[in-house]
């Protein structure tokens, strides 16, 4: 049985709008003026991460990656795998219909196959989020892969 101390004084008190911690049976009758009256505005925008944090404030805000957007670029990427492996055999074919040797159309084929497949995770990651993958340390061997395997797939096809 609940002393007659803990009781409120006044009958008619409602549930306080107060969100915080309170001990049993205490009740509070204004609330706490450090707690906001509303919701901010920023309380649904994305989340924005500063790129230097406190030692580089002038730095323009990343945005935060969603897994959302990171699974549709990954779909996208695997889309494209297999429509270049499509284009592959279509490639290879080609060589051997102008008397290439099988072994090094095989080889142009694979490199074509991985050359656009480095250029098109760089232009995915960079589409997915800009500011945060479209740096020279993450594109730039990216691109060079890509176009260094391209290259040498024409090359190994003209023999």
């Amino acid at each position: 049985m609940p002393s007659p101390q803990t009781q409120p004084s006044t009958p008619n008190q409602t549930a306080p709008t107060d969100p915080g911690f309170k001990l049993p049976g205490q009740v509070q009758t204004t609330p706490d003026p450090a707690l906001p009256k509303t919701t901010p505005d920023t309380a649904t925008q994305p989340v924005e991460i500063a790129p230097g944090g406190m030692t580089n404030t002038g730095a323009a805000p990343l945005r935060d990656t969603s897994t959302r957007d990171l699974a549709i670029g990954g779909t996208i990427f695997v889309v494209l795998l297999v429509i270049y492996f499509f284009v592959r055999n279509a490639y290879v074919h080609h060589l051997v219909v102008r008397r290439v040797a099988p072994s090094s159309a095989g080889s142009a084929g694979w490199l074509l196959f991985v050359g656009l497949g480095f250029v098109s995770a760089a232009v995915v990651l960079a589409i997915v989020n800009a500011a945060r993958y479209l740096t020279l340390a993450i594109t730039g061997p990216l691109v060079a892969v890509g176009l260094i395997a391209l290259i040498a797939a024409f090359f190994i096809g003209r023999r």
